[in-house]
């Protein structure tokens, strides 16, 4: 098996370029495999300048004279897209509308999903490219009969597949990940591009949501959203504060509470469950927060759709570890149980299965329920 399409043919590659390091070392290295690269920044900010110089963001004007910069060192074309209203539409709005639903999305995987292997790919395959090349951690392992399987990077500190989990076998056909087989340190990586001559070799990394400039997520929504006062209570309904927006909590959530009365064993609360329709916030205590199974919607498959029962393990959230799970697609749903607890599970985050180091799919979780059954959501 081969693990990556460059070690094929000779390819038509259009390499996304964000700004960042990454990004550029994974162009560098297609081009000196012989590929015939084009570079491309995509501008997602229908207004760059509003972003401040040195955001880390990846949608800034500097961001896209770096990317320039780094196309020009490579020796390879180089063109901005403008995809910002398709962009806004797709990843940011559906950004802010899954927070008022008091759900908790991921942008990057829907930015995956919707932009880059989606309106990207589509572009790039209409112009002739036969593949979309990005700075992720990840591989595509070619198997003998020609499909394709994503697999987690062979660092696993730094292995990106989770959000690249919703990539269908048709997407992951035409993706390129060189990035995928680096065991180094991310101080290797930037040596890399130093020996390359590319200046974003000391550039610091971007901010995870790349469209809120200064990292105040909270912030962002309540501009959006604006104020909207509501209780936060516990678990028998007893009123103990108030919020400004209850779109500013996530389930598992322990920190900016303000609450003012202490629990009664004197031990920290956790955000237990919000309704968006009550514009309540229910609190508790960790061990209310143990989940032991879930049902997930719109699941998508990197390959074909399991059959059947079957156990994985699952990655819950971008930085998170694996737990042992089984599951089974029943009428479009995925229906997850863990072998043993786990916690700050939540409506609207993004669940991977993996069996071994190949990624099955993903889907969205829309329903959990908790190890105490009156506080199942």
């Amino acid at each position: 098996m081969t693990d990556t399409p460059q070690r094929t043919r000779p390819l038509r590659v259009l390499a996304a370029m964000s700004g960042g390091v990454d990004s550029a070392v994974a162009a560098a290295r297609a081009a000196e495999a012989g590929h015939d690269v084009t570079g491309v920044h995509l501008a997602l900010s229908a207004n760059p300048q509003s972003f401040r110089t040195g955001a880390r963001g990846c949608c800034t004007i500097e961001d896209s004279r770096d990317a320039r910069r780094a196309a020009d060192v490579i020796g390879i074309p180089f063109y901005v897209w403008d995809l910002a209203d398709r962009f806004r539409e797709d990843v940011v709005e559906d950004f802010v509308a899954e927070y008022e639903a008091g759900r908790t999305p991921n942008p990057c995987l829907r930015c995956n999903e919707k932009i880059k292997f989606a309106a990207l790919l589509d572009k790039a395959l209409a112009l002739g490219f036969d593949a979309v090349c990005t700075g992720h951690y990840a591989k595509v392992i070619v198997k003998e009969d020609g499909t394709r399987e994503l697999h987690r990077a062979s660092d696993m500190a730094k292995d990106q597949s989770y959000v690249l989990g919703v990539l269908d076998d048709k997407q992951l056909a035409h993706a390129m990940f060189p990035l995928g087989d680096t065991v180094t340190t991310k101080e290797e990586i930037r040596a890399e591009a130093e020996r390359r001559g590319l200046a974003v070799a000391k550039k610091p990394d971007s901010h995870d949501i790349c469209f809120i400039a200064d990292g105040d997520t909270q912030g962002f929504l309540a501009r959006r959203l604006g104020k909207a006062e509501g209780d936060i209570v516990d678990e028998s309904g007893s009123k103990l504060g108030t919020h400004e927006g209850a779109y500013g909590f996530t389930i598992g959530q322990r920190k900016g509470l303000r609450i003012g009365t202490p629990a009664p064993d004197g031990k920290p609360r956790y955000v237990l469950d919000i309704s968006p329709v009550t514009n309540t916030v229910t609190v508790g205590p960790a061990e209310a927060l143990d989940v032991t199974a879930l049902t997930a919607i719109r699941p998508r498959w990197c390959g074909t759709a399991p059959a059947g029962p079957g156990t994985y393990t699952a990655q819950l959230r971008a930085h998170g570890g694996e737990t042992g799970v089984t599951a089974e697609l029943v009428a479009g749903e995925l229906r997850v149980t863990f072998t043993e607890p786990v916690r700050g599970v939540a409506p609207g985050q993004a669940i991977v299965l993996y069996d071994g180091t190949r990624v099955v799919g993903s889907a969205t979780i829309a329903s959990t329920t908790r190890a105490t059954a009156a506080t199942a959501v």
